[in-house]
């Protein structure tokens, strides 16, 4: 039966906390009167999660073990996850349980009483995190707000419940290095918030680094706004007029007979320069590295399993000529006698080479 509700949960080495969600989710779940599917997207963990899933997954029926061939990130996991769901409904939860499970019912039921498409999870006491996370927070928030014009709601991260409409919506964008914090939102789709109270992990230790957090927040900023590259204009054009004024107080200042410092004046002028003209150069970059990454269409994550799509016993779907079936860079399966789209790549699953038959080709 087609479940009406799906709960995407990226995992990356998350063997500490596992039995710990699945002992607050599963209740929470059970207890919604609704059929629902629990889309486990295993991030290419490398310690004991997937041996964990496995097994959850026999005893636990809703449970979908979707994994990635190598890790592609939290934001790809998300994306591959809304990709595979099938719920009429679809929350993102992550699966350190800082964000409560609980909040899923009445997320639920505000989607459906007052016909919204999203409802955002917003942290309203954030006390468990640390007082630079919380101003550091605010300030990217503020800054993207300010830059795009967007207004997502301040605190709200990753916990959002999305209806069907919205999830093929995010599904149907081409952009690459997406952040679904601020995508989604941007769609303008009619939403509401929840309000919740932010814990502290439940076990193991944060997959996102301070490398990581940066890299997430210079994505959000090329991704939403084009204010850097005006920045890098005005910038350009102050440094322009700086130079004219130099060079004309230099000239007025040889006819006048006065005498001006040396090298010390002239390494100030240039070093000045030269930060703006890399600034500049830096800012720019980082537009022309998004539009090189988007031309070359690779796809953000693939797809080596999928639990669904396995039968009992079996281990991996069969092709036309008896192998692993060829899927898609989402893991669907591919268009059958031709390409796959052009926003997917066509790969295929792992398979020992065989004496004296040709490649199947590109």
């Amino acid at each position: 039966m087609r479940p009406q509700l799906s709960i995407v949960v990226p995992m990356f080495n998350e063997e500490a906390v596992l039995p710990l969600l699945v002992q607050r989710l599963r209740p929470v779940a059970d207890g919604l009167d609704t059929a629902y599917e629990i889309v486990a997207v295993d991030d290419g963990s490398r310690d004991a999660t997937p041996v964990l899933l496995q097994r959850i997954a026999r005893e636990w029926p809703q449970l979908r073990v979707v994994r990635l061939r190598a890790n592609a990130g939290h934001q790809a996991a998300i994306s591959a996850g809304l990709a595979r769901s099938r719920g009429d409904y679809v929350v993102t939860l992550d699966a350190d349980l800082q964000d409560p499970p609980e909040v899923v019912g009445q997320m639920l039921r505000i989607a459906r009483e007052e016909g919204v498409d999203v409802v955002y999870g917003v942290r309203e006491d954030r006390s468990t995190d640390t007082a630079f996370k919380r101003l550091s927070a605010r300030a990217f928030y503020g800054v993207i707000r300010r830059l795009s014009g967007l207004h997502a709601p301040t605190d709200a991260g990753d916990y959002r419940l999305m209806s069907r409409a919205t999830v093929d919506a995010v599904n149907a964008l081409p952009e690459h290095g997406r952040v679904l914090r601020f995508v989604v939102p941007a769609l303008g789709f009619p939403s509401d918030t929840v309000g919740y109270t932010r814990e502290q992990r439940a076990a193991g230790r944060s997959k996102y680094s301070l490398g990581r957090m940066m890299r997430l927040s210079l994505d959000s900023v090329t991704g939403f706004s084009i204010a850097p590259l005006r920045a890098a204009t005005w910038l350009g054009l102050v440094g322009g007029l700086a130079a004219l004024v130099v060079v004309a107080y230099a000239v007025v200042s040889r006819f006048l007979g006065m005498t001006t410092p040396g090298w010390t004046s002239t390494v100030a002028v240039v070093a000045g320069m030269g930060a703006v003209q890399l600034l500049c150069l830096g800012i720019l970059g980082e537009y022309v590295g998004r539009t090189y990454a988007a031309l070359q269409a690779r796809p953000a994550y693939f797809v080596a399993y999928d639990s669904l799509e396995v039968p009992d016993g079996g281990t991996a779907p069969a092709g036309a000529d008896g192998g692993p079936a060829r899927t898609d860079a989402r893991g669907g399966p591919a268009p059958a006698g031709g390409r796959a789209p052009s926003q997917t790549t066509e790969v295929r699953a792992d398979e020992p080479a065989r004496a004296g038959t040709p490649p199947a080709g590109p």
